[in-house]
């Protein structure tokens, strides 16, 4: 192998370290500063969490936006949603029985049909995300995150707040240091991987729902097994949905509003798989009313499937 390329992979290696560590300090000072702030903990999972998990994924769109690699920034969304949920709801399915609350059903996955299905339609129309379409992407987030901070504040156990384990200078130096390292770690992960991708004759589409997109869906999956490890499994489910609410309204929104997105048409196919599959996981909790070992089974099927039709027809 060139020794371009080994450095160009050990390059890729470190940035998705720089990624995921990078998040996990932006989480803890975030949310530390939340609870510093006596904000209730459901506040501070619902939006800094999930936020913070979704960092690595807007790090490498929004660098491949600007960048002008468009299929590595929405490639990476796509290949990123249908990650967590065939893989990780998957993985966690087969190890242990995940019940879905009533609330989810009735506002969380719906919601998540709906701006996928928005994103379906703002790229079927032109095979693009135009700069207004973006900012609308963006006006959208602002208003869920601003409806779940009413009903979290209605519900009754909206007043448990942690107890923070960092003091607010250090709670910055977290922060700071996590941006640093996602804005990093982004910028590495966009660069060497294109130049995989360029010498093994990879596609940037290829590149961007694969490679990528797993690498950058690391603390989604760490953060759902730890949570199904400490027995507390709607985080896991929570954890899932709300990575691929924030990845399509903020990431895309982000990356759109800043540079207009074109993508290549064959990329509609992959879109519209991550649409199917967006149901498919409402459908199943819906009948059901949890993820279990079938499911989990039908779930990592259907991402082997899809990896094995994204290789061969790059």
């Amino acid at each position: 192998m060139d020794a371009g390329i080994i450095i160009q992979i050990v390059l890729l290696i470190a940035g998705f370290v720089f990624l995921i560590k990078g998040s996990d300090l932006f989480v803890d000072g975030s949310s530390n500063i939340a609870y510093l702030l006596k904000i209730p903990t459901i506040i501070v999972g619902l939006t800094i969490v999930a936020f913070g998990t979704s960092a690595p994924e807007a790090a490498v769109s929004i660098a491949s936006s600007l960048a002008g690699s468009n299929s590595i920034a929405i490639g990476n969304i796509v290949g990123s949603n249908l990650f967590n949920i065939l893989l990780i709801i998957g993985i966690t399915a087969l190890l242990s029985e995940l019940k879905v609350e009533k609330s989810v059903l009735k506002q969380d996955l719906p919601f998540l049909i709906c701006i996928t299905l928005l994103l379906v339609a703002f790229l079927a129309i032109d095979l693009k995300i135009s700069t207004i379409e973006g900012l609308i992407l963006l006006a959208i987030l602002f208003g869920y995150t601003y409806h779940l901070i009413r009903s979290a504040r209605k519900e009754s156990n909206s007043n448990e707040v942690e107890t923070p384990t960092l003091s607010l200078p250090k709670s910055i130096v977290f922060i700071l240091i996590g941006i640093a390292g996602i804005v990093l770690g982004g910028d590495l992960v966009v660069n060497s991987a294109s130049a995989i991708a360029i010498a093994f004759g990879m596609s940037e589409k290829l590149v961007g729902l694969t490679i990528v997109a797993m690498g950058t869906s690391l603390p989604e999956l760490v953060t759902s097994l730890t949570a199904l490890k400490k027995g507390e499994n709607q985080l896991a489910i929570g954890n899932v949905i709300g990575s691929n609410i924030f990845n399509i309204l903020f990431v895309v929104g982000a990356s759109g509003a800043i540079r207009e997105l074109v993508i290549e048409p064959s990329l509609m196919v992959d879109i519209v798989f991550m649409a199917f599959v967006t149901i498919l996981f409402y459908v199943f909790g819906k009948t059901q009313l949890k993820y279990d070992k079938n499911e989990g089974i039908v779930f990592i099927t259907l991402f082997v499937i899809y990896m094995a039709f994204a290789i061969l027809r790059n």
